[in-house]
């Protein structure tokens, strides 16, 4: 039915289509509906369209849930806001058709913008899609998710198990072969994309930049709680999803014996919501460690993560954030799909451990559709294997 609708959608919506510019490619319009780390898995995108499209405005659209990850970044000339249905995680008791009268106001004032081009980072966004299609922007880019397909302008190959960032960067490169020689060029004419250069080991890097006062709280509160040469290791246990947590008796466990080695000292991390979690694992470990839960800005936690030797946790906008600022990290995946989401940068700096269950990844993250008590993919990795990755990592 949904389809159906889309279709129709679509058909109705291509008569206010506005013609591509005769000047070329101008505004640009980037739509990430997504939460904090999910943005920041995009930021390689940012970058290579700004270095493909240098002389364009470009113009982010996201949640006011994760403004902060893209704000300040060099790659973008503003930053608009929209309450995404589906995403806002604050929005109950919404009527049916909310998200069609909010397509509808959202989709009309985007197109007083009069964008040349929109890329959808997310590759299974409806809604995004058909949001773009009743702005009547000309280029509608994305993947050919059935429900997306139908409302772009162009659809590239869909891989549901394709990393998201190396998805978002076929969105880009894909406006860029675009615009290459045989068209009239970027922002007008004689003007060519150039190229997006490449991280050493294949990756463009995630990004994000705290701000001097954020390095600077980082600073003391180092100075202030490690003694001289200690080295900080970071454990972060909390995550969105319940599925995607492990017993908070294995982080103990991991906790316990990190911190007994020598010039080691151990800080649990944790969001606003997560302070219990963290309260917990900190009870049950027998040797001292610091806690840090709620009481950081996500710059000031960014800025501090990158002061660490190693930072270990779940599936998590918090890990990937730590990969950003260059920490060596250690996620713990189970339901979630490490090939789609795992961590973004050199392999033997950030490791991901799996128990490799039949039924995992299944993408379920409220409880384990097998209905075991606690997700057994998470349970199913031990202290030991954890422990011994760690290490190595540290050394």
């Amino acid at each position: 039915m949904k389809l159906r609708l889309l279709r129709l959608l679509a058909t109705v919506a291509r008569p206010f289509t506005r013609r591509p510019s005769p000047l070329g490619v101008r505004r640009v319009l980037v739509i990430k509906p997504d939460h904090l780390g999910d943005l920041l898995l995009a930021t390689p995108a940012l970058s290579a369209l700004r270095q493909a499209l240098p002389g364009c405005q470009i113009v982010g659209l996201v949640g006011p849930w994760s403004r902060r990850m893209w704000q300040g970044s060099r790659a973008l000339d503003a930053l608009v806001e929209l309450p995404f249905p589906g995403f806002d995680r604050a929005a109950t008791g919404r009527h049916a058709l909310y998200p069609y009268f909010l397509l509808l106001k959202y989709g009309l004032l985007l197109r007083r913008g009069r964008y040349d081009a929109a890329l959808l980072l997310r590759d299974d966004h409806w809604w995004g899609a058909a949001l773009v299609a009743v702005a009547g922007i000309p280029r509608r880019l994305g993947h050919a998710h059935p429900l997306c397909a139908p409302l772009l302008s162009e659809a590239l190959p869909y891989d549901p198990r394709r990393h998201v960032t190396r998805q978002a960067l076929e969105v880009v490169a894909a406006l860029r072969e675009a615009l290459s020689p045989g068209g009239r060029g970027v922002g007008g004419e004689g003007q060519r994309p150039t190229p997006a250069t490449h991280h050493p080991h294949g990756h463009p890097p995630t990004t994000f930049q705290p701000t001097e006062a954020e390095q600077a709280w980082a600073a003391a509160w180092c100075a202030a709680n490690l003694a001289a040469g200690e080295r900080l290791v970071v454990l972060h246990p909390g995550t969105g999803g319940p599925a995607k947590h492990w017993p908070p008796t294995g982080w103990a466990c991991v906790g316990d014996a990190l911190a007994a080695d020598a010039g080691t000292r151990m800080l649990l991390t944790g969001g606003p919501g997560e302070a219990p979690l963290v309260a917990q694992v900190a009870a049950l470990m027998t040797r001292p460690t610091l806690t840090l839960a709620g009481q950081t800005s996500v710059g000031q936690l960014a800025a501090l993560l990158g002061r660490a030797a190693l930072v270990l946790g779940v599936d998590s906008g918090p890990l990937h954030l730590a990969v950003s600022q260059g920490a060596p990290t250690l996620h713990l995946f189970g339901p979630s799909d490490h090939a789609r989401f795992g961590p973004w940068g050199e392999p033997s700096r950030h490791v991901v451990l799996r128990a490799g269950l039949f039924c995992s990844p299944c993408g379920v993250f409220a409880a384990c559709p097998r209905g075991t008590v606690g997700p057994e993919c998470m349970a199913a990795l031990s202290a030991d294997t954890v422990i011994v990755a760690a290490r190595r990592l540290l050394g």
